[in-house]
This record gives structure tokens, C-alpha cells and sequence, in this order.
């Protein structure tokens, strides 16, 4: 899980105990790095600059430098990440 992602999480609302069993899931989040930096607007852009996206172009930009497939609730979300190399696994 990227850093944002669990950020996100934390934001809730969850409540303390689903806080304690997903940080006993997630060990480390994974950290957001250059190259992230990189990609994230070049997604931005491809996607159509779509208002209150830079997040999910952020968590899809470290997913695809990591090679790690996204799980997500709601996949059609990212969805639009697929032509750019993400792949999703539906929750």
C-alpha cells in the first residue's frame, strides 16, 4: 500500500480497531518517491486533468513504478490508469 493510500485510509472514518488491524496488514507503506513525482502529472495530463485527481494519479504513479497490482472498492476509479501500465484488482 502506497503512503498515500494509507493516508487516505486514516482519514476514515474508521474507527480505532479497523486502524489496529490494517497496521498489523501494512507493515511499511510504500513511500512516494522522484519518480512518482514524474509520472503523476504525466497521468494527470493523459487522464484529462480531471478536478480532485492528482491523489489518484499519485497512488496509480506508485503502483506502476513498483510493478504492484491496486486493489481498490472502486475500480472504475482507476480504471483510466490501465493504457499507462496499471493493473487492478477489483476488492
Amino acid at each position: 500500500m502506497s503512503c498515500i493510500s494509507w493516508a487516505e485510509f486514516l482519514c476514515g472514518p474508521v474507527g480505532v480497531e479497523d486502524v489496529e488491524l490494517a497496521g498489523r496488514v501494512v507493515q511499511d507503506p510504500i513511500a512516494v518517491l522522484g519518480a512518482d513525482a514524474v509520472l503523476t502529472p504525466r497521468l494527470f495530463n493523459l487522464t484529462g486533468r480531471r478536478r480532485g485527481s492528482l491523489t489518484d494519479c499519485m497512488i496509480a504513479a506508485t503502483a506502476i513504478r513498483t510493478g504492484a497490482p491496486l486493489a481498490s472498492a472502486d475500480p472504475a476509479d482507476f480504471r483510466r490508469f490501465e493504457p499507462a501500465g496499471l493493473t487492478i484488482v477489483a476488492a
